[in-house]
């Protein structure tokens, strides 16, 4: 359900709670076929979001109760395709349920050793048992996406500090975490005229509490922009690249 402090002044479900419940969703399927993060942990293995994409026609309004549904679309050695689709029901003027289809998603997942932090083998878990779960016939109609491309005039915007509230289980900067903050680049203003249509992010590197994470922003086309996240911290000279987005606003 699209609770009412999971939503924002418009009384639509923030970005951010989506992607919570699209990861969610993630773990919850992956766990109940054998290759989900409760089992990896023990094994010194953990998923890490690569990157998603979110297209949404509407966000779901304040209590309204929806699905989350997501299928493996893909699986390659180092990497997977997991897609969902966001969809509740609505009534008729005959008072018949129909299907509502608010929106996809789109990401791509990287298995990794928990000591290296280097990606590791994804048929090596219960002899590739993923490809009993690979679903090649279900349509996500969204774009996959590519490199989000930036250059080198990107606006300046501000730098801030990543505290304890920003890091997950993998002891890095929560994926969920970098949408809120690129989504905050944008004042109330803006949002009471404008509503996302899509949401791109992908990631490059990781960030940790106490790095600062530098925000730069360049309009690339009509309601688009693009966004690159760079971290510092006390042990980096140069400012290292983390990750990319690209926000469509309608």
């Amino acid at each position: 359900m699209a609770e009412p402090f999971h939503c924002d002044f418009t009384q639509r479900l923030f970005m951010g709670h989506l992607g919570n419940h699209m990861l969610n969703a993630a773990d919850f399927h992956s766990t109940d076929r054998g290759f989900g993060m409760k089992y990896l942990l023990t094994i010194q293995r953990s998923w890490v979001l690569s990157r998603l994409a979110i297209e949404m026609d509407e966000m779901p309004q304040m209590y309204t109760k929806f699905n989350v549904e997501t299928w493996v679309e893909s699986a390659m050695r180092y990497f997977t395709s997991r897609n969902f689709r966001v969809v509740g029901t609505e009534t008729d003027e005959f008072g018949n349920s129909l299907e509502r289809v608010y929106g996809y998603g789109r990401s791509i997942w990287a298995m990794i050793d928990t000591e290296s932090r280097q990606p590791t083998d994804i048929f090596s878990i219960d002899n590739g048992a993923i490809n009993n779960w690979i679903v090649k016939d279900k349509e996500c109609p969204i774009d996959k996406g590519g490199r989000v491309k930036m250059s080198d005039n990107a606006e300046f915007v501000r730098t801030i500090d990543m505290q304890y509230n920003d890091v997950d289980i993998n002891g890095h900067i929560n994926s969920v975490k970098y949408i809120e903050h690129v989504l905050d680049l944008w004042d109330l203003d803006w949002y009471r005229e404008h509503q996302i249509k899509r949401f791109e992010i992908a990631y490059v590197a990781e960030a940790h509490q106490s790095d600062q994470l530098s925000f730069y922003r360049e309009q690339v086309a009509e309601g688009e922009y693009c966004v690159r996240i760079m971290k510092t911290s006390p042990d980096i000279v140069d400012p290292v690249e983390v990750c990319r987005s690209k926000v469509v606003f309608r």
